[in-house]
């Protein structure tokens, strides 16, 4: 537009590599610093999501993003099967719209439905649930972004919500029939937070021990006094992102093999989610069993 006004008579300028920050020839379309593609990379798509939401925690705002619009989606599926009416929409959405856009259940998953491990992470059972786990998501989301880069931090989410859901599917002390909600991915990030403050010193990191410890068996606790929490998945979360936190380096990738390591998994990441919900739709008008 600038171009277009001013008669189109700016010289180009030189690129910034999105992943390590080195400067790049005009015409470049690889760093020859660390090999990113500049135009189609996870780090070259989390700057264009950067510049469009504002902050570094451009994949947290996405998430929350896809996860509003499942829950509208599930609002619409519930209305239009005339459920949902006066306040129950604040807890309750109906429980068939919920199985066919990809709700856990486990005689699903050993028949061979394991995009409902995916697909579960963005459904919730009502305003509540999505009002506390996105709330929790934009205080916890970024924080650990900034730590991990967003590629990692992308499939770090992915892979803790996933063996959440693992951990409730198969443990024979279920009590929910469906499972849904992001808290599974969430305790994987403050799994992932106590790992960090185990491998730094100081008072400081011991006070955020501390309180993340105590939140957690806040949550722990609310779970077994009320009914429809699945506390398994919250445990499976947890402990999965305590693990992960111990393997991966808590910071950014430093070099161009952490660099390309990262973006293969954070891209793997992002290709599951998106088939996880191709095979939703696919399934949606399946008959029920």
């Amino acid at each position: 537009m600038s171009g277009f006004f001013k008669g189109g008579d700016e010289q180009p300028r030189p690129k910034i590599c999105p992943a390590c920050g080195s400067l790049v020839g005009i015409g470049a379309t690889r760093c020859h610093q660390c090999g990113t593609n500049l135009n189609f990379s996870m780090a070259a798509i989390n700057r264009r999501f950067s510049g469009i939401f504002g902050g570094r925690a451009a994949v947290t705002t996405v998430l929350l993003i896809i996860n509003i619009l499942v829950f509208g989606v599930s609002v619409v599926a519930t209305l239009q099967a005339g459920q949902g009416k006066g306040l129950s929409l604040l807890w309750g959405l109906d429980g068939e719209v919920l199985y066919r856009l990809g709700a856990l259940w486990t005689p699903a998953i050993v028949a061979g439905e394991y995009y409902r491990l995916v697909t579960a992470m963005f459904l919730h059972g009502g305003l509540i649930h999505i009002g506390f786990n996105m709330m929790v998501l934009m205080d916890v989301g970024p924080i650990v972004e900034e730590v991990y880069g967003s590629a990692r931090y992308l499939f770090l989410y992915t892979a803790t919500g996933i063996a959440g859901f693992i951990f409730s599917a198969f443990t024979p002390f279920r009590h929910v029939a469906l499972g849904v909600g992001a808290s599974g991915a969430i305790l994987g990030l403050v799994g992932l937070m106590i790992a960090i403050t185990t491998r730094r010193g100081g008072a400081a990191m011991q006070a955020l021990r501390s309180r993340l410890i105590s939140w957690v068996v806040t949550i722990f606790v609310f779970g077994f006094l009320m009914s429809g929490i699945d506390n398994w998945a919250h445990g499976g979360g947890l402990i999965s992102g305590f693990l992960l936190g111990k393997v991966f380096a808590d910071r950014e990738p430093m070099n161009p093999s952490e660099l390309k390591v990262a973006n293969i998994l954070g891209w793997i990441a992002a290709l599951v989610i998106l088939a996880s919900f191709v095979f939703m739709i696919l399934h949606y008008r399946d008959p029920l069993s």
